[in-house]
This record gives C-alpha cells, sequence and structure tokens, in this order.
C-alpha cells in the first residue's frame, strides 16, 4: 500500500459578516434618522406643501429636515448600532448568524 493523500481541504466559504452588519448600521440609522424627521415632514405633505412650487417645497422640505436632524445624529447611529448589536446577539439577522 502506498502513502495515502489526506483529501484537499476544501476552503472555507465567504461569509461577509462585517459587510453585512454594516449594511444593517446603515439602514437602521436611515430608518432612524427617518422616523426622527417624519413628524416635521408630515405637515409638508398637506396643503402647507402644496401651496409651494417643486423647487421650494424641496428646498423646505430639506431645511426642516436639517433642523429636524440638529443634534440627533450621534442618537440615531447610537440606536442604530445597539438594535444591530442586539440583532446578533439574539441571532436573529440574517446574514451575521
Amino acid at each position: 500500500m502506498g502513502p495515502e493523500h489526506p483529501l484537499p481541504r476544501r476552503p472555507a466559504p465567504f461569509k461577509p459578516r462585517f459587510t453585512v452588519m454594516l449594511f444593517y448600521v446603515a439602514a437602521f440609522f436611515v430608518l432612524y434618522a427617518l422616523l426622527f424627521v417624519a413628524r416635521d415632514l408630515i405637515p409638508l405633505l398637506g396643503p402647507e406643501g402644496q401651496a409651494l412650487a417643486p423647487d421650494e417645497l424641496q428646498a423646505r422640505a430639506q431645511q426642516v429636515a436639517h433642523e429636524a436632524m440638529q443634534g440627533k445624529v450621534f442618537t440615531a447611529l447610537v440606536a442604530s448600532l445597539a438594535t444591530v448589536g442586539i440583532g446578533v446577539w439574539r441571532d436573529v439577522l440574517p446574514g451575521v448568524r
């Protein structure tokens, strides 16, 4: 009998967990930022916004969103990091299990 050759090792499958977690953080950040801004933007959907020209409406919406997020960016970031952290800990986020 000749020397036995072990089967060639298969490379580990590619699992981009870190990249997927970055996408989750970004998505939750946008979600929380939209939740912070939505309350102030809702009036622009009614008669107040319909009275404005499209360019004026966009400029007003940007101004309102900027003012609404003033001082809340860090809160949205921390909330998104906490949400992803809890999701990873509880094994509920697909792609990072």
